[in-house]
């Protein structure tokens, strides 16, 4: 059996359980299971996708409380918690102290601002890149900045329903 096939015969249940490891909005999953059964792989991408563009801002909110903030290490062992490690793994690795210190206190400048966790697709990027677009990000009003995070949170969701999809 195919990774599609897998994925339309999986119990909803446990499928919206792998799902809400990708995006912790409930409706962003229920979405996707709703569509089944898909008949390629695009499909449920698509589907994702889509779901993700139409996520309510109280939806993105839900999905950002199970973000860490970016540098601090995700606790737990759930499958979400290790995807989070891994996706600022190598933002970690190339830390020092100064920049540990300049991402706590524009972390803490982004909060007080936004009232949220500073959110960013960080696989492949340095300390310094996420630094830096955090610092830029921290110039943009409500309404941009809701655009930026829903996308941010898009591209991480994906990224995840792949490694989900691989794994089937």
């Amino acid at each position: 059996m195919d990774a599609v096939e897998t994925f339309n015969s999986l119990p909803a249940v446990r499928l919206e359980e792998d799902l809400l490891a990708c995006c912790a909005a409930p409706s962003w999953g229920a979405e996707i299971v709703a569509k089944r059964p898909y008949r390629e792989r695009s499909g449920i991408v698509t589907a994702a996708d889509h779901a993700a563009r139409r996520l309510s801002w109280p939806d993105v909110l839900t999905a950002l409380s199970a973000h860490p903030r970016i540098g601090e290490r995700a606790t737990g062992g759930s499958t979400e918690a290790g995807w989070s490690r891994g996706e600022q793994s190598t933002a970690a690795g190339t830390a020092d102290d100064a920049s540990r210190a300049a991402l706590v206190e524009v972390n803490r400048a982004y909060e007080e601002k936004f009232g949220h966790v500073f959110l960013i697709f960080a696989s492949g990027r340095t300390q310094a890149e996420i630094l830096a677009a955090a610092r830029a990000r921290l110039g943009n009003d409500e309404a941009a900045e809701r655009a930026i995070v829903a996308g941010e949170l898009r591209k991480i969701a994906l990224r995840r329903l792949e490694r989900v999809l691989d794994a089937l």
